[in-house]
């Protein structure tokens, strides 16, 4: 079910949250001022969100740190269980847990952004991406890296992080087109709400992996 973000967390503080991230998603986080965040979050005092976090690029930081933080716990859990059921046994497997982790499971009422924020994010401003995750909340994506290397012991090295780096690529584009074309909720979009779309998301970049 979807929440109500203006009432969920510590209200004013993850109420502009959610919004900017939307805002950001939508136009890039070049094409939104402070103001315009403000305006959108219903917060008459313009400087509310240079109060609650500092300043622009400080918000973006904590969403960044905040959806890698969800994911990456998500895609943990997922590789636990996995491997208490003595998997993961196939490359499949490991792409269904990349896909089914980077899906909000509580998404706010217009939608998930975090997708379309950080594809743009990466194409605009991959060092402050970069800077901050610092390196952390990353540990389940390389782990499924990791389950895949065992897996395809007949793929060369070389080859085979070439068509990794291929597949992460593609799970984000994919992922984040998802996000664009469910945003627009004009008209339907039968193909991104069909229960097994997901797992053919998966299926291609299985392929892109196996060849």
């Amino acid at each position: 079910m979807a929440r109500d973000q203006s009432t969920v967390q510590s209200g004013a503080p993850a109420h502009i949250k959610a919004v900017a991230l939307k805002l950001f998603a939508e136009r890039g986080v070049d094409g939104v001022t402070v103001r315009q965040i403000a305006e959108a979050a219903g917060q008459k005092n313009h400087a509310a969100l240079t109060y609650h976090f500092g300043s622009k690029e400080a918000l973006i930081r904590v969403l960044i740190v905040d959806g890698a933080r969800a994911i990456d716990a998500r895609r943990n859990a997922a590789l636990d269980a996995a491997s208490e059921a003595g998997g993961p046994k196939s490359v499949l497997e490991i792409m269904q847990i990349l896909v089914d982790t980077s899906i909000d499971p509580d998404p706010p009422e217009w939608g998930e952004c975090y997708n379309r924020f950080v594809v743009g994010l990466q194409s605009s401003n991959r060092a402050l991406f970069m800077d901050a995750l610092a390196g952390q909340w990353n540990s389940g994506y390389q782990r499924c890296l990791d389950e895949v290397r065992l897996l395809k012991k007949d793929i060369s090295p070389s080859i085979l992080n070439q068509r990794l780096v291929f597949m992460g690529g593609a799970l984000g584009g994919i992922l984040a087109g998802r996000e664009t074309e469910l945003a627009d909720q004009s008209r339907q979009h039968p193909m991104w709400t069909h229960p097994d779309t997901l797992n053919q998301v998966a299926r291609a970049l299985t392929a892109i992996i196996e060849g």
